[in-house]
């Protein structure tokens, strides 16, 4: 396996009335994540009642951008209106240090 050298950070905030369905969409997005060959780790969380966030690792430049222009992007940012109370906020990060 590839050593993890950069992520990305997407904050998610979620409609109250919308909670559930982020929930499922995230959760289902672990399939999609399973397929990319070059996403090293991928987490959705919740980090409050409507706050969520995913957290992926990639060895190269090349994996994230696959990534960001991939299905589990996609899926989000085409339920956006509709999920979310404002636009997912997308971070690019390099890796300082990890356990894996």
């Amino acid at each position: 396996m590839n050593t993890p050298s950069l992520a990305i950070l997407a904050k998610i905030e979620a409609k109250p009335e919308k909670i559930e369905q982020v929930k499922a969409l995230l959760t289902s997005a672990l399939a999609l994540a399973n397929e990319e060959e070059q996403t090293i780790s991928w987490y959705a969380v919740q980090i409050s009642d409507t706050r969520f966030a995913i957290f992926d690792t990639f060895a190269n430049e090349q994996g994230r951008q696959v990534h960001l222009n991939g299905k589990i992007a996609d899926a989000l940012l085409s339920q956006a209106d509709e999920l979310l109370a404002m636009a997912p906020e997308i971070m690019t990060a390099n890796i300082l240090a990890a356990k894996t």
